[in-house]
């Protein structure tokens, strides 16, 4: 692994510290929020060059981390060169989603929001987030409101979210949630590496796991409105091998967080889509996988479940 961490110290002395926020004008630095971004990317370096255009100039982030995925496209180069502020870490093969994990290991800010390559944050809704952490200190991980595309339509999670029938009387604000959409979320970085952040190499649904053991460990998760990001999925996406891992991730999670009863009705639900070449690999590939998950097996607690159930029956 190579990685010019050296780098993140030499921002300009006005680099994420709010200056353009009026709430922390003229407050100590200290006193500021401040909250590192990480993105994992794989040979979208054109992506991600827009998503960094836009998130290295917003005053409410304190630094940037780029995992890069083991790209061949140059991606690792573009960063270097045209945004030296910030942090590059090249892995030597795609980790998926666990390259989130490396990422937040290196932020120094206690206050993690993640970013797709071709995504970015609202200015002002990281500030939002991290003085919110600061206030409740059981608060695990904020998601936000997604706009998606150049419409900027609101994301079918998001709304889903919106309408969580989940609640709460810790007096945290937003919707209680178990879910959330990883370019919209930001955590409390403890709390992430606690829970023991992103796993697994394919992205698509890896948030339900992480959902599920930060909740099963005490911490909440909310729904808020008014912190957004903006989503405009690129071009170079493969909608099947998205679906693919997808179906193993929501495999996965039910038979590695879930009672005996819920895990096989996931399965069963998945075994009447057989003729569909996703979802059967996907089937096939738990069922290669099910020594590793078993040793990985730890049912959510009872609370948890009932909130899982619940969520499934207001579907």
């Amino acid at each position: 692994m190579q990685a010019n961490v050296a780098r993140l110290p030499d921002v300009p002395p006005w680099y994420g510290y709010g200056v353009s926020d009026p709430a922390t004008i003229g407050r100590p630095l200290e006193q500021t929020p401040r909250v590192g971004v990480v993105i994992a990317t794989r040979n979208r370096r054109n992506d991600l060059a827009r998503a960094l255009g836009r998130i290295v100039t917003l005053p409410d982030v304190a630094g940037v981390v780029v995992v890069d995925n083991a790209s061949v496209d140059g991606t690792a180069a573009m960063v270097r060169a045209r945004f030296p502020v910030v942090t590059v870490v090249e892995l030597p093969e795609n980790r998926g989603p666990a390259a989130r994990t490396t990422g937040a290991e290196l932020v120094a800010s206690e206050c993690v929001a993640f970013a797709d390559d071709d995504s970015w944050w609202q200015p002002g809704s990281l500030a939002r987030a991290a003085r919110l952490f600061r206030l409740h200190p059981s608060l695990g991980l904020v998601a936000a409101r997604v706009l998606v595309g150049p419409d900027e339509r609101v994301d079918p999670v998001s709304q889903a979210m919106a309408a969580s029938p989940l609640a709460s009387k810790d007096g945290i604000p937003g919707r209680p949630v178990l879910g959330f959409v990883a370019c919209g979320a930001v955590v409390r970085r403890s709390a992430f590496l606690e829970a023991g952040g992103f796993r697994g190499n394919r992205v698509g649904g890896e948030e339900a796991l992480l959902a599920i053991d930060l909740a099963s460990r005490g911490w909440a998760l909310r729904y808020l409105d008014d912190v957004v990001a903006y989503h405009y999925p690129s071009s170079r996406r493969d909608g099947e091998a998205r679906a693919y891992a997808e179906a193993v991730n929501k495999l996965t999670t039910a038979w590695a967080r879930r009672p005996l009863r819920p895990a096989v009705r996931v399965t069963a639900r998945a075994a009447l889509r057989w003729r569909h070449p996703p979802t059967r690999r996907a089937l096939l590939r738990v069922l290669r996988d099910a020594p590793s998950i078993a040793r990985d097996r730890r049912p959510a607690p009872d609370r948890v479940e009932v909130q899982l159930r619940l969520l499934e029956s207001s579907a």
